[in-house]
Protein backbone atom coordinates (compact mmCIF):
# COMPACT_ATOMS: atom_id res chain seq x y z
CA UNK A 1 0.00 0.00 0.00
CA UNK A 2 2.92 2.15 0.80
CA UNK A 3 4.45 1.42 -2.45
CA UNK A 4 1.60 2.56 -4.51
CA UNK A 5 1.38 5.66 -2.85
CA UNK A 6 4.69 6.57 -3.78
CA UNK A 7 4.18 5.62 -7.28
CA UNK A 8 1.51 7.74 -7.15
CA UNK A 9 2.75 10.71 -5.96
CA UNK A 10 5.65 10.50 -8.66
CA UNK A 11 3.01 10.13 -11.40
CA UNK A 12 1.42 13.42 -9.90
CA UNK A 13 4.69 15.57 -10.01
CA UNK A 14 5.94 14.69 -13.43
CA UNK A 15 1.71 15.51 -14.41
CA UNK A 16 2.41 18.58 -13.01
CA UNK A 17 5.98 19.48 -14.49
CA UNK A 18 4.83 18.82 -17.97
CA UNK A 19 2.23 21.09 -17.39
CA UNK A 20 4.37 23.65 -16.70
CA UNK A 21 6.09 22.94 -19.52
CA UNK A 22 3.50 22.79 -21.94
CA UNK A 23 2.24 26.35 -20.95
CA UNK A 24 5.29 27.81 -21.67
CA UNK A 25 5.61 26.56 -24.81
CA UNK A 26 8.40 23.85 -24.03
CA UNK A 27 6.90 20.99 -24.90
CA UNK A 28 4.22 20.32 -28.26
CA UNK A 29 1.44 17.79 -28.77
CA UNK A 30 2.67 16.98 -32.40
CA UNK A 31 4.47 13.89 -33.34
CA UNK A 32 8.19 14.47 -32.91
CA UNK A 33 10.39 13.74 -36.36
CA UNK A 34 14.30 13.78 -36.21
CA UNK A 35 15.22 16.23 -38.76
CA UNK A 36 16.51 15.48 -42.35
CA UNK A 37 20.03 14.97 -42.79
CA UNK A 38 21.93 17.13 -45.14
CA UNK A 39 21.13 16.98 -49.04
CA UNK A 40 24.97 16.23 -50.46
CA UNK A 41 26.90 18.76 -52.08
CA UNK A 42 26.22 18.46 -56.35
CA UNK A 43 29.36 19.67 -58.03
CA UNK A 44 28.02 20.71 -61.68
CA UNK A 45 30.63 19.06 -64.61
CA UNK A 46 32.06 21.31 -67.11
CA UNK A 47 30.11 21.70 -70.38
CA UNK A 48 31.90 19.46 -72.48
CA UNK A 49 32.41 20.89 -76.35
CA UNK A 50 30.70 19.58 -79.18
CA UNK A 51 32.55 18.19 -81.92
CA UNK A 52 31.24 19.95 -85.77
CA UNK A 53 29.38 17.54 -87.59
CA UNK A 54 30.99 19.46 -90.96
CA UNK A 55 33.63 21.77 -92.17
CA UNK A 56 33.08 24.98 -94.74
CA UNK A 57 36.24 25.31 -97.03
CA UNK A 58 37.15 28.05 -99.57
CA UNK A 59 37.45 27.67 -103.44
CA UNK A 60 40.37 28.97 -104.83
CA UNK A 61 39.37 29.77 -108.11
CA UNK A 62 41.97 31.26 -110.48
CA UNK A 63 41.70 33.01 -113.97
CA UNK A 64 40.15 31.10 -116.91
CA UNK A 65 38.96 28.37 -114.31
CA UNK A 66 35.69 26.56 -114.99
CA UNK A 67 33.59 26.14 -111.72
CA UNK A 68 33.89 22.00 -112.43
CA UNK A 69 37.90 22.38 -112.50
CA UNK A 70 37.71 24.72 -109.46
CA UNK A 71 35.91 22.00 -107.09
CA UNK A 72 37.96 19.10 -108.63
CA UNK A 73 41.13 20.89 -107.78
CA UNK A 74 39.25 21.03 -104.10
CA UNK A 75 38.84 17.17 -104.15
CA UNK A 76 35.48 17.07 -104.77
CA UNK A 77 34.04 13.88 -107.21
CA UNK A 78 33.51 14.88 -111.12
CA UNK A 79 29.75 13.64 -110.45
CA UNK A 80 29.53 16.22 -107.53
CA UNK A 81 30.83 19.09 -108.93
CA UNK A 82 29.20 18.62 -112.49
CA UNK A 83 25.74 18.16 -110.63
CA UNK A 84 26.34 21.47 -108.67
CA UNK A 85 27.64 23.15 -111.93
CA UNK A 86 24.79 22.30 -113.67
CA UNK A 87 22.48 23.17 -111.05
CA UNK A 88 23.79 26.85 -110.79
CA UNK A 89 23.40 27.11 -114.52
CA UNK A 90 19.43 26.20 -114.56
CA UNK A 91 19.28 28.44 -111.58
CA UNK A 92 20.56 31.04 -113.23
CA UNK A 93 24.19 31.85 -112.97
CA UNK A 94 26.30 32.95 -114.96
CA UNK A 95 29.36 30.61 -114.53
CA UNK A 96 30.98 31.59 -117.80
CA UNK A 97 32.15 34.77 -115.70
CA UNK A 98 33.80 33.43 -112.83
CA UNK A 99 36.08 35.24 -111.82
CA UNK A 100 38.74 35.20 -109.04
CA UNK A 101 37.36 37.79 -107.21
CA UNK A 102 34.18 35.72 -106.80
CA UNK A 103 33.67 34.23 -103.51
CA UNK A 104 32.73 30.24 -104.02
CA UNK A 105 32.54 28.18 -100.43
CA UNK A 106 32.20 24.38 -100.23
CA UNK A 107 30.37 22.72 -96.89
CA UNK A 108 31.40 19.52 -96.19
CA UNK A 109 30.53 16.12 -93.97
CA UNK A 110 33.57 15.46 -92.03
CA UNK A 111 34.04 12.39 -93.89
CA UNK A 112 34.35 14.22 -97.40
CA UNK A 113 30.81 14.61 -98.74
CA UNK A 114 30.12 17.65 -100.15
CA UNK A 115 26.64 18.71 -98.89
CA UNK A 116 26.32 22.48 -99.75
CA UNK A 117 28.26 25.35 -101.73
CA UNK A 118 27.95 29.27 -101.66
CA UNK A 119 28.41 30.96 -104.68
CA UNK A 120 28.47 35.02 -104.86
CA UNK A 121 29.66 36.45 -107.54
CA UNK A 122 28.69 40.36 -106.49
CA UNK A 123 27.79 41.68 -103.30
CA UNK A 124 24.57 42.03 -104.61
CA UNK A 125 23.76 38.65 -105.30
CA UNK A 126 24.30 35.19 -104.11
CA UNK A 127 23.66 31.66 -104.78
CA UNK A 128 22.93 28.37 -102.47
CA UNK A 129 23.05 24.96 -103.80
CA UNK A 130 22.04 22.25 -101.22
CA UNK A 131 22.25 18.77 -101.46
CA UNK A 132 18.60 16.96 -101.79
CA UNK A 133 17.62 13.41 -100.21
CA UNK A 134 17.20 12.17 -103.56
CA UNK A 135 20.74 12.29 -104.14
CA UNK A 136 20.16 15.59 -106.60
CA UNK A 137 20.89 19.79 -106.09
CA UNK A 138 18.62 22.45 -104.84
CA UNK A 139 19.34 26.05 -105.78
CA UNK A 140 18.16 29.20 -103.74
CA UNK A 141 19.04 32.69 -104.97
CA UNK A 142 19.05 35.83 -102.75
CA UNK A 143 19.46 38.90 -104.05
CA UNK A 144 19.91 42.29 -102.01
CA UNK A 145 19.43 45.35 -102.93
CA UNK A 146 21.61 47.48 -103.76
CA UNK A 147 21.82 50.91 -102.32
CA UNK A 148 23.30 53.92 -103.62
CA UNK A 149 24.45 57.32 -101.51
CA UNK A 150 26.03 60.30 -103.38
CA UNK A 151 29.27 61.14 -101.27
CA UNK A 152 31.93 64.02 -101.80
CA UNK A 153 36.04 63.16 -101.82
CA UNK A 154 37.95 66.44 -101.87
CA UNK A 155 42.05 66.98 -101.35
CA UNK A 156 45.61 68.80 -102.57
CA UNK A 157 48.25 67.11 -104.14
CA UNK A 158 51.30 66.71 -102.69
CA UNK A 159 53.01 64.26 -104.18
CA UNK A 160 50.64 62.37 -106.62
CA UNK A 161 47.32 62.13 -107.78
CA UNK A 162 46.89 58.49 -106.36
CA UNK A 163 48.33 59.32 -103.38
CA UNK A 164 46.27 62.15 -102.82
CA UNK A 165 42.69 60.89 -104.13
CA UNK A 166 43.55 57.60 -101.47
CA UNK A 167 44.42 60.46 -98.45
CA UNK A 168 41.11 61.72 -98.87
CA UNK A 169 39.55 58.74 -98.01
CA UNK A 170 39.02 57.33 -102.48
CA UNK A 171 40.07 54.17 -103.53
CA UNK A 172 42.73 54.48 -106.33
CA UNK A 173 40.52 53.73 -109.11
CA UNK A 174 39.02 57.64 -108.85
CA UNK A 175 41.91 58.57 -109.23
CA UNK A 176 41.83 57.37 -112.94
CA UNK A 177 38.52 58.26 -113.09
CA UNK A 178 39.18 61.56 -112.30
CA UNK A 179 42.04 61.66 -114.52
CA UNK A 180 39.88 60.65 -117.65
CA UNK A 181 37.31 63.32 -117.32
CA UNK A 182 40.00 65.75 -118.10
CA UNK A 183 42.65 63.53 -119.77
CA UNK A 184 41.49 65.99 -123.14
CA UNK A 185 42.53 69.39 -121.64
CA UNK A 186 44.87 68.25 -118.68
CA UNK A 187 48.38 65.85 -118.97
CA UNK A 188 48.44 64.28 -115.94
CA UNK A 189 51.83 63.44 -116.25
CA UNK A 190 53.22 66.69 -117.71
CA UNK A 191 51.43 69.29 -115.58
CA UNK A 192 50.18 67.88 -111.77
CA UNK A 193 52.02 69.81 -109.23
CA UNK A 194 51.95 70.19 -105.43
CA UNK A 195 49.19 72.19 -104.56
CA UNK A 196 46.70 71.50 -107.29
CA UNK A 197 43.21 70.56 -105.53
CA UNK A 198 40.26 68.71 -106.20
CA UNK A 199 36.81 68.14 -105.22
CA UNK A 200 34.11 65.68 -106.87
CA UNK A 201 30.69 64.17 -106.29
CA UNK A 202 30.58 60.46 -106.37
CA UNK A 203 28.32 57.89 -106.26
CA UNK A 204 28.92 54.97 -103.08
CA UNK A 205 27.41 51.40 -103.04
CA UNK A 206 26.28 49.45 -100.67
CA UNK A 207 25.33 46.18 -99.60
CA UNK A 208 22.87 46.01 -96.00
CA UNK A 209 24.84 48.89 -95.09
CA UNK A 210 27.88 47.64 -95.70
CA UNK A 211 30.63 49.62 -97.99
CA UNK A 212 30.87 48.01 -101.12
CA UNK A 213 32.87 50.02 -104.05
CA UNK A 214 32.38 53.51 -105.65
CA UNK A 215 30.39 54.01 -108.74
CA UNK A 216 30.01 57.56 -111.04
CA UNK A 217 31.82 60.40 -110.55
CA UNK A 218 28.67 62.75 -110.87
CA UNK A 219 30.76 65.61 -111.31
CA UNK A 220 34.57 66.67 -110.82
CA UNK A 221 36.53 69.72 -110.78
CA UNK A 222 40.37 70.29 -110.63
CA UNK A 223 42.02 73.13 -109.73
CA UNK A 224 45.89 73.30 -110.95
CA UNK A 225 47.99 76.73 -111.29
CA UNK A 226 44.57 78.67 -110.83
CA UNK A 227 42.90 77.39 -113.94
CA UNK A 228 39.75 75.62 -112.73
CA UNK A 229 38.25 72.26 -114.91
CA UNK A 230 34.86 70.99 -114.44
CA UNK A 231 33.07 68.40 -115.00
CA UNK A 232 29.35 67.68 -115.42
CA UNK A 233 28.09 64.23 -116.05
CA UNK A 234 24.96 64.24 -118.12
CA UNK A 235 23.03 61.81 -119.82
CA UNK A 236 22.03 62.75 -122.87
CA UNK A 237 18.58 61.23 -124.62
CA UNK A 238 20.40 59.55 -127.60
CA UNK A 239 22.42 56.92 -125.65
CA UNK A 240 21.64 57.55 -121.89
CA UNK A 241 25.49 57.29 -121.30
CA UNK A 242 27.04 59.58 -119.36
CA UNK A 243 29.11 62.25 -120.78
CA UNK A 244 30.95 64.68 -119.45
CA UNK A 245 31.46 68.47 -120.05
CA UNK A 246 31.97 71.85 -118.77
CA UNK A 247 29.51 74.15 -117.76
CA UNK A 248 28.99 75.72 -121.39
CA UNK A 249 27.77 72.29 -122.07
CA UNK A 250 30.99 71.60 -124.80
CA UNK A 251 32.32 68.39 -124.80
CA UNK A 252 35.25 67.17 -122.49
CA UNK A 253 35.91 64.27 -124.85
CA UNK A 254 38.22 65.49 -127.70
CA UNK A 255 39.38 64.15 -130.87
CA UNK A 256 43.14 63.65 -129.30
CA UNK A 257 43.87 62.44 -126.09
CA UNK A 258 46.75 64.79 -124.36
CA UNK A 259 48.92 62.04 -123.33
CA UNK A 260 49.24 57.95 -124.43
CA UNK A 261 49.73 56.73 -121.00
CA UNK A 262 47.36 57.26 -118.16
CA UNK A 263 50.39 58.03 -115.76
CA UNK A 264 54.04 58.39 -115.92
CA UNK A 265 56.09 61.41 -116.06
CA UNK A 266 57.84 63.25 -118.72
CA UNK A 267 62.11 62.59 -119.29
CA UNK A 268 62.42 64.75 -122.80
CA UNK A 269 60.37 67.12 -124.33
CA UNK A 270 59.82 68.11 -127.64
CA UNK A 271 62.60 70.03 -129.04
CA UNK A 272 64.96 71.42 -132.12
CA UNK A 273 68.23 71.04 -130.19
CA UNK A 274 69.22 67.85 -127.46
CA UNK A 275 72.53 66.14 -127.00
CA UNK A 276 71.61 62.77 -128.28
CA UNK A 277 71.92 60.13 -125.43
CA UNK A 278 73.67 57.17 -127.82
CA UNK A 279 74.32 59.11 -130.87
CA UNK A 280 75.90 62.04 -129.45
CA UNK A 281 75.90 65.77 -130.61
CA UNK A 282 73.11 67.98 -130.64
CA UNK A 283 70.21 66.76 -133.13
CA UNK A 284 66.21 67.89 -133.02
CA UNK A 285 64.05 65.66 -130.49
CA UNK A 286 60.34 66.35 -131.91
CA UNK A 287 58.81 64.23 -129.55
CA UNK A 288 57.57 63.69 -125.86
CA UNK A 289 59.26 60.71 -124.15
CA UNK A 290 57.55 59.19 -121.23
CA UNK A 291 59.77 57.30 -118.78
CA UNK A 292 57.51 54.39 -117.80
CA UNK A 293 57.97 50.90 -116.73
CA UNK A 294 58.25 48.14 -119.60
CA UNK A 295 55.16 46.52 -120.17
CA UNK A 296 53.07 49.58 -119.86
CA UNK A 297 49.81 50.05 -121.96
CA UNK A 298 50.21 52.49 -124.46
CA UNK A 299 46.84 54.00 -125.97
CA UNK A 300 46.17 55.26 -129.29
CA UNK A 301 45.51 58.98 -128.35
CA UNK A 302 42.15 59.05 -130.97
CA UNK A 303 40.35 56.61 -133.58
CA UNK A 304 42.41 56.25 -136.60
CA UNK A 305 43.85 53.09 -138.93
CA UNK A 306 47.17 51.61 -138.20
CA UNK A 307 50.08 52.96 -141.47
CA UNK A 308 52.65 51.26 -140.15
CA UNK A 309 53.76 48.50 -136.95
CA UNK A 310 56.55 46.55 -136.62
CA UNK A 311 60.29 47.11 -136.46
CA UNK A 312 61.19 49.91 -137.77
CA UNK A 313 65.48 50.83 -137.41
CA UNK A 314 66.63 52.99 -134.32
CA UNK A 315 62.71 53.80 -133.17
CA UNK A 316 62.23 49.86 -132.34
CA UNK A 317 59.12 48.30 -132.85
CA UNK A 318 57.25 50.90 -133.78
CA UNK A 319 53.43 51.87 -134.82
CA UNK A 320 51.89 54.76 -136.62
CA UNK A 321 48.42 55.55 -136.86
CA UNK A 322 46.98 57.66 -139.69
CA UNK A 323 44.06 60.09 -138.03
CA UNK A 324 41.35 62.35 -139.66
CA UNK A 325 41.98 65.90 -140.28
CA UNK A 326 45.47 65.30 -141.48
CA UNK A 327 47.51 64.06 -138.14
CA UNK A 328 49.29 61.24 -137.97
CA UNK A 329 50.83 59.41 -134.16
CA UNK A 330 54.11 57.61 -133.72
CA UNK A 331 54.77 55.81 -130.74
CA UNK A 332 58.03 54.34 -130.63
CA UNK A 333 60.92 51.84 -128.74
CA UNK A 334 57.73 49.25 -127.89
CA UNK A 335 58.31 45.89 -126.23
CA UNK A 336 55.85 44.31 -128.16
CA UNK A 337 52.59 45.14 -130.24
CA UNK A 338 48.84 45.13 -129.08
CA UNK A 339 46.63 42.36 -129.89
CA UNK A 340 45.39 42.30 -133.54
CA UNK A 341 47.51 45.57 -134.17
CA UNK A 342 48.78 44.99 -138.12
CA UNK A 343 49.08 47.46 -140.82
CA UNK A 344 45.04 48.27 -142.07
CA UNK A 345 43.45 47.62 -139.15
CA UNK A 346 41.44 50.59 -137.52
CA UNK A 347 41.58 51.28 -133.76
CA UNK A 348 39.14 53.07 -131.08
CA UNK A 349 40.66 56.04 -129.22
CA UNK A 350 42.17 54.43 -125.55
CA UNK A 351 42.58 51.21 -127.53
CA UNK A 352 45.73 49.74 -125.85
CA UNK A 353 48.10 49.38 -129.41
CA UNK A 354 51.43 48.56 -127.59
CA UNK A 355 53.37 48.21 -124.44
CA UNK A 356 56.48 50.22 -123.31
CA UNK A 357 60.23 48.84 -123.97
CA UNK A 358 63.29 50.21 -124.66
CA UNK A 359 63.76 48.62 -128.58
CA UNK A 360 65.88 50.13 -130.91
CA UNK A 361 68.17 53.37 -130.36
CA UNK A 362 66.90 53.19 -126.12
CA UNK A 363 68.73 53.51 -123.04
CA UNK A 364 66.23 52.60 -120.92
CA UNK A 365 62.01 51.76 -120.74
CA UNK A 366 59.97 54.74 -122.21
CA UNK A 367 58.01 55.78 -125.01
CA UNK A 368 58.67 58.26 -127.41
CA UNK A 369 55.53 59.58 -129.19
CA UNK A 370 55.19 62.14 -131.79
CA UNK A 371 52.74 64.20 -133.55
CA UNK A 372 52.72 64.92 -136.69
CA UNK A 373 50.03 67.40 -138.99
CA UNK A 374 49.85 67.45 -142.55
CA UNK A 375 53.45 65.44 -142.62
CA UNK A 376 55.48 67.89 -140.32
CA UNK A 377 56.11 67.25 -136.76
CA UNK A 378 54.44 69.17 -134.37
CA UNK A 379 54.52 69.72 -130.06
CA UNK A 380 51.62 67.20 -128.92
CA UNK A 381 51.52 69.51 -125.53
CA UNK A 382 50.48 72.78 -127.91
CA UNK A 383 48.16 71.43 -130.27
CA UNK A 384 44.74 72.51 -129.89
CA UNK A 385 43.04 69.18 -131.26
CA UNK A 386 39.58 69.01 -132.72
CA UNK A 387 36.32 69.33 -129.67
CA UNK A 388 34.15 66.93 -129.32
CA UNK A 389 30.22 67.18 -129.55
CA UNK A 390 28.58 69.82 -127.55
CA UNK A 391 24.96 69.22 -125.91
CA UNK A 392 22.71 69.18 -128.50
CA UNK A 393 19.98 72.15 -128.62
CA UNK A 394 16.95 70.67 -127.64
CA UNK A 395 19.01 69.71 -124.42
CA UNK A 396 20.27 72.60 -123.25
CA UNK A 397 18.29 73.74 -120.93
CA UNK A 398 17.71 70.58 -119.21
CA UNK A 399 21.80 70.30 -119.14
CA UNK A 400 22.24 74.07 -117.63
CA UNK A 401 19.80 73.29 -114.50
CA UNK A 402 21.68 70.12 -113.85
CA UNK A 403 24.99 71.74 -114.31
CA UNK A 404 24.15 74.38 -112.12
CA UNK A 405 22.40 72.27 -109.49
CA UNK A 406 25.59 69.43 -109.69
CA UNK A 407 28.24 72.44 -109.34
CA UNK A 408 26.30 74.02 -106.20
CA UNK A 409 26.14 70.92 -103.94
CA UNK A 410 29.90 70.44 -104.91
CA UNK A 411 30.57 73.65 -103.72
CA UNK A 412 28.20 74.08 -100.67
CA UNK A 413 29.83 69.84 -100.07
CA UNK A 414 33.46 70.68 -100.30
CA UNK A 415 34.01 74.37 -100.36
CA UNK A 416 37.76 75.62 -101.99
Amino acid sequence: MRRRVVLLALLTMELGAGGLLYRGGWLSLAPFFPPPPPAPTVVAEPPVATTPSTRVTPVDVRRGDTLVRALQRQGMQRDASTGIAAALSAGGANLKKLSPRHTVEVTWTLDGRPIALRYEPSPWLGYAVIATDGGGWEVRRAETQRDVRVDVVAGEVSRSLFEAVEDAGGAAQLAVDLAAIFESDFDFTADTRAGDRFRLLVEKRFANDTFVDYGRILVAQYVSDGRVLTGVGFERAADSRLTFYDPQGRSLRKSFLKSPLEFSRITSRFTWARPHPILGGVRPHLAIDYGAPTGTPVRAVADGRVRAAGWDGGNGISVTLKHRSGYETMYNHLSRLGAGIRPGSRVTQRQVIGYVGATGLATGPHLDYRVAKNGHFVNPLGEKFIPGEPIAAAERGAFTAHARELVRRLEDAAPF
